[in-house]
C-alpha cells in the first residue's frame, strides 16, 4: 500500500491524539500543526497527499489558510473541519475548492471515511469495477450461445457500454483489454443475428424486428407532438451509444431525461442511406421509386442529403399532421452560433428539426479522418473528444436556450461508426462507391463469406442502380480495401472510425427523450 502523507492543523491537535493514532494504524503517515501559518509553511516545503484544516484557528483563519495553500497547490485535495455550521462559511469552503467538509465533533471512522474517499478512491473504484465486470463477463458471454432477440441484443450492447465507461473511469487498462476481446466476440455472434434475421424484418410482417430508421419520426416523434408544447427533434450525426453517455451528464444540466430507448439504423448505416429514411419514414428504394427527383444515386455527385427537409413535410402530409414546423441543418460553426442567435423564433412551432453533422463539425473536413486518429487513436480518447467539442459547441448552447421554455425534446442519430481494425479485399469496376463499409455495384469480386452479402438488393428494400447491382457490407471491424493500392489503404485507414456496415456500434443508436426541468 502506498503510505499517504496526510498534514493536519488545528490549535486544538493535542486532543486529537487518538485519532492520528487511528488513522498511522493504518499506514497513514501524519504530520500535526497547531496553525494556518506552519500548515502553509510545510506545504510550500514538502508534499502532502492530504491536508486536514480547522476553520477556527487564532492568528489566520483556516479559510485564509485554504486560499493560500491553494494558490500554492492547486491540485492538491483539502478537507476543511469546523464547529461552525454556517452556510457562508460552508459555500466560501466549497468556493475555493474543498475535497471535502467535515462538522465537529469527528470520530475516528468519518476521517476515515474522507481520507478512503479521496486518497484511495481511485484504487477502491478500480477494484470493485473489476470485480462487478468478472462477475457479469460470464453472464454475458453465456448469452452468447442463446439465441438473442434484438432487444436481449440492444441489452447486451447497453451493458458493455457501461462496463465500458466504468473501465474509462477506473483507469483499469488490464480488464479493458478483457472487455475489448469481450465486443469483439460480441460483435462476431450479432453479424450473425443480422444477417440471419435483417432481411425478414423488412419482408415477414410477423417478424418479431425492432423500430427501425424509417418508423422512428411515426412512431415516436409524431406521438409526442401536443399542442403549445413545441418538441424539438435534434438528430446528431454520428452519435454512438457510448457518445451518448459521455455527453449525457451535461445535457441532464438543462433537461430532464423521461427515457432512454434505442432503435436500429437501417443499412447501409450512412446518412444517405439511414437519414433519408428517417425524414422520409422511407425505405431507400421506396424513397427512389416515390421520389425519383429527390434521391441522388451514387452514381451522381450531388450531396445525397439535401432533400431532408421535403421528405419531412411529405412525411407530414402523409400523415395527416398539419402543424407549423422548421428545418435547421448545422454544417458548420458559424451556422450553429447563428442558429442560437435566432433561437427564440422557433418557439411558435410545433416541430423543430435540428439536424448536427457532429463528424464534420470535429474534423472540419468530412475526409481528414487523419486528424481524428491522431486526437482519438481509441474509443476512451474518441468518447473524451465528443465529450469536449460538446462542451464547447454551439450546440449545447442552443439545448440551453431550448431549456429555458416549457419544451420536449428528443435526441437521437441516423447510425453509429466503428473503430475498423482489418481490411477486407474487394475488386469493383470505376462505378462502385467509395464508403470503405459497404459496396455497391455491378461486379464485385471478393473471397470468403467474412462479408454481409445483398445479391437481391429489393429485399433489403435497396435501390437497384441496373439489373446486375448488388450490394455487400463489410461486418465487424473490418473495412474494404482495393488490391491495386491496398498497403495506402490499410495505413491510411486503418483505426480510422467508419459506418455503412454491420456492427453493435453502427446499428444499435440512442433515442432519448427528455423535457424542460421547468414543466
Amino acid at each position: 500500500m502506498h503510505n499517504y502523507t496526510i498534514l493536519w492543523a488545528d490549535d486544538e491537535i493535542d486532543l486529537l491524539k487518538p485519532h492520528i493514532l487511528f488513522l498511522q494504524q493504518r499506514g497513514y503517515l501524519i504530520t500535526p500543526v497547531n496553525n494556518g501559518f506552519e500548515a502553509i509553511e510545510l506545504c510550500e516545503q514538502r508534499n502532502f497527499d492530504l491536508v486536514f484544516l480547522d476553520e477556527h484557528m487564532p492568528g489566520m483563519s483556516g479559510l485564509e489558510a485554504l486560499n493560500q495553500i491553494k494558490n500554492l497547490k492547486p491540485n492538491l485535495p483539502v478537507v476543511m473541519i469546523t464547529k461552525n455550521e454556517e452556510e457562508h462559511i460552508m459555500e466560501e469552503a466549497i468556493g475555493g475548492k474543498i475535497a471535502d467538509y467535515l462538522i465537529k465533533p469527528i470520530n475516528p471512522s468519518q476521517i476515515l471515511l474522507s481520507v478512503k474517499k479521496i486518497l484511495d478512491n481511485k484504487r477502491l473504484v478500480m477494484e470493485k469495477t473489476s470485480l462487478g465486470y468478472q462477475q457479469e463477463f460470464q453472464k454475458i458471454s453465456l448469452a452468447f450461445t442463446d439465441s438473442l432477440s434484438h432487444e436481449e441484443w440492444a441489452d447486451i450492447y447497453k451493458k458493455l457500454i457501461y462496463w465500458e465507461l466504468q473501465m474509462d473511469e477506473a483507469d483499469n487498462q488490464s480488464m479493458s483489454e478483457v472487455l475489448d476481446m469481450q465486443k469483439v466476440e460480441a460483435n462476431v455472434n450479432f453479424c450473425r443475428f443480422i444477417k440471419r434475421n435483417y432481411e425478414s424484418w423488412l419482408n415477414d410482417p410477423k417478424a418479431d424486428r425492432p423500430l427501425l430508421s424509417h418508423q422512428i419520426i411515426k412512431k415516436k416523434v409524431f406521438p409526442e407532438l401536443k399542442e403549445g408544447t413545441p418538441t424539438f427533434l435534434i438528430v446528431i450525426d454520428n452519435l454512438r451509444f457510448d457518445q451518448w453517455k459521455v455527453i449525457e451528464p451535461i445535457v441532464s444540466e438543462y433537461l430532464t431525461v423521461e427515457h432512454e430507448e434505442t432503435y436500429y439504423s437501417i443499412l447501409p448505416t450512412t446518412t444517405a442511406y439511414a437519414r433519408n429514411s428517417i425524414f422520409a419514414g422511407m425505405m431507400p428504394s421506396e424513397i427512389a421509386k416515390t421520389n425519383p427527383d429527390l434521391w441522388v444515386g451514387e452514381d451522381e455527385d450531388d450531396g445525397k442529403n439535401n432533400f431532408e427537409d421535403e421528405f419531412l413535410q411529405k412525411q407530414l402530409k402523409r400523415n395527416n399532421i398539419n402543424i407549423k414546423s422548421s428545418y435547421h441543418k448545422i454544417k458548420k460553426l458559424e451556422e450553429g452560433r447563428d442558429l442560437v442567435d435566432t433561437i427564440n423564433n422557433l418557439f411558435k412551432n410545433d416541430l423543430n428539426v435540428i439536424v448536427y453533422n457532429f463528424v464534420d463539425m470535429l474534423s472540419h473536413a468530412r475526409t481528414d479522418m487523419a486528424m481524428i486518429r491522431e486526437l482519438a487513436p481509441d474509443e476512451a480518447a474518441y468518447r473524451s473528444l465528443t465529450k469536449s467539442w460538446f462542451s464547447h459547441s454551439p450546440l449545447l448552447d442552443i439545448i440551453k436556450k431550448i431549456s429555458e421554455k416549457k419544451v420536449k425534446v428528443i435526441i437521437t442519430t441516423d447510425h453509429g461508426t466503428i473503430r475498423v481494425k482489418r481490411p477486407f479485399k474487394i475488386v469493383g469496376d470505376k462505378t462502385v462507391n467509395s464508403n470503405l463499409r459497404y459496396k455497391q455495384g455491378k461486379n464485385l469480386g471478393y473471397e470468403g463469406d467474412k462479408v454481409m452479402e445483398a445479391p437481391k438488393p429489393e429485399r433489403l428494400f435497396l435501390p437497384k442502380g441496373n439489373m446486375s447491382t448488388t450490394y455487400v457490407f463489410a461486418i465487424e471491424d473490418q473495412f474494404f480495401a482495393y488490391p491495386n493500392n491496398y498497403n495506402y489503404y490499410v495505413n491510411f485507414y486503418k483505426d480510422t472510425f467508419q459506418h455503412g456496415g454491420v456492427s453493435l456500434e453502427e446499428m444499435i443508436i440512442p433515442l432519448i427523450f427528455l423535457k424542460s426541468k421547468n414543466t
